[in-house]
């Protein structure tokens, strides 16, 4: 397992898109995401923050279903 890289929120907000999350809102500096699976939706809360901490980006991939190495080859 790799380790959590600390990220710019624009290219965590992109690697989230293209594993099928869309923008909802934002409010002030917090950026509202979610994603429909099944009968269920779930829903993220990124900073928009440069860069996100590592902690905080940790607990952006699991709450969104993703393993790390998932979440990298998203990046690239």
């Amino acid at each position: 397992m790799t380790k959590v890289p600390s990220l710019d929120y624009k290219k965590v907000i992109h690697a989230l898109q293209r594993a099928g999350f869309l923008v909802v809102r934002q409010k002030g500096s917090h950026i509202r995401l979610q994603k429909r699976t099944g009968n269920e939706v779930i829903k993220l809360t990124v900073p928009a923050h440069k860069p996100i901490k590592r902690s905080t980006l940790s607990h952006i991939i699991k709450n969104a279903g993703l393993t790390n190495d998932e979440f990298m080859k998203l990046i690239q």
